[in-house]
């Protein structure tokens, strides 16, 4: 056990860090058992995850091992996926481990949306829903209905991959979806209602808790929507969609309704909603523009990968250029690095970094040394004119020149030190 009571590993899984500190909690509500979440390395990839403990869980043959394959193979960009089922007795008692990927920078919906300091709105004692005073006195706005449709089309997309594969989500709720930047929501800690629960249990329901999902779906959006929790009481229901209906789209009001009795038989209900397919039709067009808006920000982020990528072949290259420069010796040779091609490497250095001006201070212009390795590194023809320090050797050679005195040199370093492959610069 490691200083604050943890084991130093569970299984493979080793740097436990707990991403609950209050772990004196009672039952969870989703799960019906004591849960603590950690993050960890795994030893064989040196990638980090979440671990998810269960307290108390005693597996039994009933825990089929088919429902958590079944998960295991669910991969979706709004779904935190699940890697690995397994029990220990590690932290002293049995425990049952479910591991997750890992987003750092979230926060679940309840955290994010609903600060309790700061109810945005609240269902008075006469079932009039009302602006709370710490909104009033800190001019907060309601969530913009572009951010909610964009929720509504990746947790529906989230909701159909599940249910085609034959599962329920079963805890679409603000506490276990999470929100990172850009509107960008994920669900987790999947499969641990159908892990805990028997194989009957889930075979017999799963039409039920499918259609539960969805009427999950309808209560996350609805609190969303009036900012507040106290709008899912199913009393405050036809006051808080009637807000809903007067501050957003007609068709967000109806999603939300049909939604929440999609259970019931309510034949006039105008867009009776029986799967998450039939969600679509009210979402229209909106999806074109949700599709352009990850265009947009996908070219965004190409545009700054290729600014990385041309940092790390100019940071390649300078790593490789101080390999070779002013090295001590080589193969017992002192004088290596002041003859053949290394004596034009030195003196490229010097053209690079260490120019002085006519009263000989420093003359630093960045501009200059990225474009001379920039040409370095494509091979260019253009010429420029290399002198030594006390100026008795004035050499005029091309970058193309240079890069063939550069990679012979550094070659001839690398399978010195055994390195078979280096990687091109």
């Amino acid at each position: 056990m490691s200083a604050i009571g943890l084991p130093r590993e569970v299984k493979h899984y080793h740097s436990l860090y707990p991403l609950e500190m209050n772990q004196q909690d009672g039952m969870s509500s989703n799960f019906g058992y004591r849960t603590i979440c950690f993050k960890v390395i795994n030893s064989h990839d040196g990638h980090t995850y979440l671990l998810r403990r269960v307290i108390g869980f005693r597996a039994s043959q009933s825990t089929s091992l088919e429902v958590i394959n079944k998960w295991k193979k669910i991969k979706h960009s709004g779904i935190i996926q699940l890697h690995e089922v397994f029990t220990t007795k590690a932290f002293g008692d049995n425990s049952l481990i479910a591991v997750y990927d890992y987003y750092p920078a979230s926060e679940t919906m309840q955290s994010h949306y609903f600060d309790t300091t700061k109810q945005s709105y609240t269902i008075g004692e006469d079932g009039v829903l009302r602006t709370d005073v710490n909104m009033a006195r800190n001019n907060i706005e309601f969530l913009d209905e572009n951010i909610i449709w964009k929720y509504v089309i990746q947790l529906t997309s989230a909701l159909r991959l599940i249910h085609v594969a034959g599962l329920a989500c079963q805890i679409l709720n603000v506490t276990k979806v999470l929100v990172s930047n850009r509107a960008r929501v994920r669900i987790n800690g999947v499969g641990i209602l159908d892990i805990l629960s028997s194989d009957n249990q889930i075979r017999n329901a799963i039409a039920s808790r499918q259609m539960t999902d969805l009427t999950s779906l309808g209560r996350l959006l609805l609190a969303l929507a009036c900012h507040s929790l106290a709008a899912l009481d199913p009393e405050n229901y036809s006051q808080s969609l009637d807000f809903v209906a007067n501050n957003y789209s007609s068709d967000l009001r109806d999603l939300i309704f049909g939604l929440l009795t999609c259970q019931q038989h309510m034949p006039q209900v105008a867009h009776k909603i029986k799967s998450v397919n039939d969600v679509m039709p009210l979402i229209g067009a909106r999806f074109y523009t949700h599709i352009n808006d990850l265009y947009f920000e996908n070219d965004i982020l190409e545009t700054e990968l290729e600014t990385e990528v041309e940092n790390d072949r100019l940071v390649r290259l300078l790593l490789k250029l101080g390999i070779v420069n002013d090295r001590p010796e080589f193969y017992l040779d002192g004088d290596w690095s002041e003859t053949g091609d290394r004596y034009l490497l030195k003196l490229f250095r010097d053209y690079i970094f260490h120019q002085v001006k006519q009263d000989g201070s420093p003359w630093i212009d960045m501009a200059h040394m990225i474009q001379c390795l920039n040409k370095l590194d494509i091979g260019s023809q253009d010429r420029i004119c290399l002198s030594s320090r006390d100026e008795k050797s004035v050499l005029v050679v091309n970058f193309k020149d240079l890069r063939d005195c550069f990679q012979r040199t550094i070659h001839e370093v690398f399978v010195a030190a055994g390195i078979k492959n280096p990687v091109r610069g």
